[in-house]
C-alpha cells in the first residue's frame, strides 16, 4: 500500500490559528506595555528625565511595529496572527492612552 500524501489543514483550523494568535499577540503586546508604560511614567514624574520617555516610546514602536513586522514575514498562519496582533495590539493602546508612550504624543518630548 503506497504512503498516503500529507494533508493540509482546512481554511477553517487556519482561520483558528489566526484568530487565536492574533489575540495571544494583542495580550503580549498589553502586557509589555504595561510593563515599559510603568517604567516610562516612573521616569517622567519629575519631567527632567525625558529621554527615558523618548527610549520607552521607541521600544514600544519596535516590539509592536518592529515585531509585528517580523512576524509577519515569515508567513505561517500563527506567525502572520502574532505580528497582526502585535501590531493592532500597539495601535488600540495608542489610541486608548492619546498616544502616550507609543511616540504619537509629541508634547511628552518636547
Amino acid at each position: 500500500m503506497p504512503p498516503l500524501p500529507p494533508q493540509r489543514p482546512s481554511s477553517r483550523d487556519s482561520a483558528i490559528v489566526l484568530i487565536a494568535t492574533l489575540v495571544a499577540g494583542m495580550f503580549a503586546y498589553s502586557v509589555v506595555n504595561g510593563i515599559v508604560g510603568f517604567f516610562v511614567f516612573i521616569s517622567a514624574i519629575d519631567g527632567t528625565n525625558k529621554a527615558g520617555v523618548i527610549v520607552g516610546a521607541v521600544l514600544l514602536a519596535v516590539v509592536g511595529l518592529g515585531g509585528g513586522l517580523g512576524f509577519g514575514l515569515v508567513r505561517k498562519p500563527w506567525s502572520r496572527g502574532l505580528g497582526l496582533g502585535l501590531a493592532i495590539g500597539w495601535a488600540l493602546w495608542s489610541m486608548l492612552t492619546a498616544g502616550i508612550c507609543t511616540g504619537l504624543n509629541p508634547s511628552l518630548y518636547g
